[in-house]
């Protein structure tokens, strides 16, 4: 390999994979462009996010607010970027919120919302799939859990979309980055108004639990509840939107896929599971070391950015047999797809749930569906992969 890998290239954003391919068979763990070490095998991967003593989530502050972004960014004042102890209180406020009594809650309406963007879908037939589907129903769903106003759902999408972006930016994007930074102060803005209306007019919602909480005694600062936000609605729709695109994309390619699973919906669970692994929402998570470090007999000195390449490790060939083949009889290792240890997602169950909801109504009602464009492009994120727009046409079943 000829000088440091540039992770943020536009065409490696299109397609990460022959780059992971690289890095996995002649640098493993290695120096990139711009600063920061590549992790890119498995073993190494799991590594790294098992170890938070070593490996501190602070890191994630180089791809949200990088130094050229000029501002402060809220979503890292989160829990995504809290080490032990205090990530395990904050993680607690919320981690009840998504236990298993809210999917068991939210299951009949999630379900009625797929039925009505699938009627939709049907009625149009030939749709934006990204825009008709995949962030409607999330965006619906987290909408709902927060309290938020149907009337911003449109909106949503932007604003996940430019601060993925962020992680592939540098100090020459000043069109990105002056967009990003309308997002992220119309975000805040909105979100000063919804937290006074909480504060006059309590709900059942969780704006309304989170201005109830309680950390040792004391309620959340004005910072925290806004980095509360800030996660809750991009952690809600990122993920999800990218799984639901990406699943209805695979299903355009492969008709035969599409057919297997309209024949048997108990497949479906299954397929979510490969589609995580053969194309996850999250490509890759951020790190910095906060001792002198050994990775893969790499040594990484203190203050290191480390660049944990999911992606990369979900198509390791010694944990995945043929690992760059879509196989939905595939079985056995661990799915990195949500992460792993401390930080592992929260909303990974509601995400897994909303997207097998989908597709069983989908699949019900839908025969077949058609890609109505080869040229698609891919959110340019060192972060999260998901595509911009998904033009399909729907058949009928």
């Amino acid at each position: 390999m000829k000088g440091r890998p540039n992770l943020a290239l536009p065409e490696v954003r299109q397609n990460p994979y022959p780059l992971y391919s690289e890095l996995r068979r002649n640098a493993p763990v290695c120096e990139v462009e711009y600063g920061g070490w590549a992790v890119s095998r498995y073993d190494d991967v799991q590594y790294v996010l098992k170890n938070p003593r070593l490996f501190s989530s602070e890191g994630l502050r180089f791809a949200a607010e990088p130094p050229w972004f000029g501002r402060s960014n809220p979503w890292c004042d989160s829990l995504v970027l809290k080490d032990p102890p205090m990530h395990g209180r904050l993680r607690t406020l919320v981690g009840r919120a998504f236990g298993p009594g809210l999917l068991t809650r939210l299951e009949p309406g999630i379900q009625a919302t797929c039925e009505e963007l699938t009627t939709r879908v049907l009625e149009r037939r030939v749709v934006d799939f990204v825009d008709a589907f995949a962030t409607p129903l999330p965006a619906t769903v987290i909408g709902n859990l927060m309290g938020l106003e149907p009337s911003l759902y449109s909106r949503f999408r932007k604003w996940a979309t430019d601060i993925a972006s962020l992680s592939a930016s540098r100090p020459e994007d000043t069109e990105l980055l002056a967009s990003v930074r309308g997002s992220v102060e119309e975000m805040e803005r909105y979100f000063h108004e919804v937290l006074e209306r909480r504060r006059r007019e309590p709900g059942d919602d969780m704006v309304s639990d989170l201005l109830r909480a309680r950390v040792d005694g004391e309620s959340l600062t004005s910072t925290e509840l806004m980095g509360f936000l800030f996660f809750l609605l991009l952690a809600g729709l990122e993920t999800t939107i990218n799984l639901l695109s990406s699943s209805a994309w695979m299903l355009a390619r492969k008709p035969e896929l599409l057919a297997r699973l309209r024949a048997d919906r108990s497949l479906i669970p299954r397929f979510i599971e490969e589609v995580l692994r053969y194309e996850p929402p999250i490509q890759a998570s951020l790190r910095l070391c906060t001792e002198d470090a050994v990775v893969g007999g790499v040594s990484l000195p203190r203050g290191s950015l480390v660049y944990v390449l999911l992606g990369s490790a979900l198509r390791d060939e010694t944990q995945f047999a043929e690992a760059d083949r879509f196989d939905l009889d595939r079985k056995g290792t661990e799915n990195l797809a949500f992460g792993h240890g401390i930080h592992f997602c929260l909303g990974a169950q509601l995400a897994r749930l909303e997207a097998r909801l989908a597709l069983e109504v989908l699949l019900a009602r839908v025969g077949g569906l058609s890609l109505r464009s080869e040229q698609l492009e891919w959110v340019p994120s060192v972060t999260v992969r998901g595509l911009r727009a998904l033009p399909i046409e729907v058949h009928p079943a």
